[in-house]
């Protein structure tokens, strides 16, 4: 056996290893997330991305998440590398830094928060209510804060 057949074999699980690396990244998204309605550029925006109930929930990581300082009433937050399919999406502006959505006595939120699909509830919105669809050649969205 010459060192050239011995080596072929690894030639090509090496190339079809690089396919499916690079057809990886074809099928992958972004999805680009435009955030309205900012009340104030103290604190950060914290935004998950999720690919589950589960992950809405809170039984799972998201599938993406971005901490943002904003600097003025609107921003745009991409993510990259997301597989095509269900999405939802949500956004708490922690203005305060201490990393939960505060509320006043009776419960309502007072600092702002929102969803994908932007759903009129009062409650946390359902994975179904806030479910948006990542196309492979990108999605655009727009999330309004309350």
């Amino acid at each position: 056996m010459s060192m050239s057949t011995a080596f072929r074999p690894r030639v090509r699980i090496a190339a079809v290893a690089a396919a499916l690396f690079a057809s990886s990244f074809a099928s992958a998204g972004t999805l680009e997330v435009e955030i309205t309605d900012i009340r104030s550029t103290e604190g950060q925006l914290m935004v998950a991305v999720h690919g589950s109930t589960g992950g809405w929930d809170g039984k799972g990581e998201p599938a993406a998440a971005q901490l943002h300082s904003p600097t003025g009433d609107t921003a745009v937050l991409r993510f990259e590398g997301l597989a095509p399919g269900s999405y939802a999406v949500q956004v708490m502006h922690d203005q305060n830094g201490n990393g939960k959505l505060d509320a006043n006595f009776m419960g309502m939120p007072i600092e702002g928060y929102g969803f994908s699909n932007n759903p009129e509830v009062m409650r946390k919105a359902t994975f179904d209510e806030a479910r948006i669809e990542l196309v492979e050649a990108g999605t655009r969205i727009q999330l309004r804060l309350r």
